[in-house]
């Protein structure tokens, strides 16, 4: 039995994460924001019209369940242009990108954009990871309960760039679903630094892990990072799965580094491919 998270499990982990956190919003959210989402075999594509960052528009999940096809490519593009954006993304592992890849690129008009690392351990054999005692005296970490959605949401948003109502009511709309475990730093009463794992049976997704800015340094992402691996294990989980910017010459990446000191291990640095209107 392989060691190492097949990278298409790992991508589609991903990516039903992002479609599973954005549709949990009500009706009347998913309509202001102008959200739709695409399921196609193991492909699933989310588009949000109100997200003037784009980041939210990506799809994943191509190559799990065979070679992809220029079809499958063209079904995203189509679908990113029926919901009226502007941009969106198309994330595929490099070991499952077609040998033509580049001729196939061009055709679509697909421009390679950012690029992330990709990171993966078996959760067995996850070395000692950071103790929460490292947090600052008076802290403490600890699962996020309903009526703590909203300020958990506001802090991971926020801290991303993410500051309209709506999209902050989408997030909050994902704690305490079944497939999910949210956990938040506290500095007294109030919430410091937040971070979610998303389950998938044997995998499991470290997701939007944020820190205010004042509170950064004092060991939070390294508690809930804690936390999460606890709290997957505890779910039966074999893998575990995140990603993060790549980390460029003279760069620090404080998330990549807490991650590999855990026990992840890079498995492969990936491109992101931005189709345009």
């Amino acid at each position: 039995m392989t060691t190492t998270v097949p990278p298409g499990l790992a991508e589609l982990t991903e990516i039903m994460a992002y479609a599973d956190f954005a549709t949990s919003a009500p009706t009347s959210v998913r309509e202001a924001l102008g959200l739709g989402s695409l399921h196609v075999g193991s492909t699933r594509a989310l588009a949000i019209r109100e997200d003037p960052s784009h980041f939210f528009n990506r799809a994943g999940g191509f190559g799990v369940d065979g070679p992809i096809t220029v079809d499958d490519l063209v079904r995203v593009c189509d679908f990113y242009r029926g919901r009226g954006v502007s941009q969106g993304s198309l994330v595929i592992a490099p070991p499952l990108l077609p040998r033509d890849w580049a001729a196939t690129a061009a055709s679509l008009g697909l421009a390679e954009g950012s690029r992330f690392t990709k990171l993966g351990c078996d959760i067995d054999t996850l070395r000692t990871a950071v103790d929460s005692a490292a947090l600052d005296p008076g802290w403490r970490v600890g699962v996020v309960e309903a009526h703590q959605a909203r300020e958990c949401a506001t802090v991971m948003m926020t801290t991303f760039g993410f500051t309209t109502p709506d999209m902050i009511e989408m997030a909050a709309s994902c704690v305490g679903k079944a497939n999910w475990r949210q956990y938040a730093v506290w500095a007294g009463e109030r919430i410091v630094a937040v971070g979610s794992v998303f389950l998938n049976g044997e995998c499991a997704d470290m997701f939007g892990g944020a820190t205010l800015p004042e509170a950064r340094g004092r060991g939070a992402q390294s508690a809930l990072l804690t936390a999460r691996v606890r709290a997957a294990t505890a779910e039966g989980c074999r893998w575990l799965v995140a990603e993060t910017g790549v980390e460029g010459p003279g760069e620090h990446n404080s998330s990549l580094r807490n991650m590999v000191r855990v026990g992840f291990e890079p498995l492969y640095e990936r491109a992101t491919w931005l189709w345009r209107a």
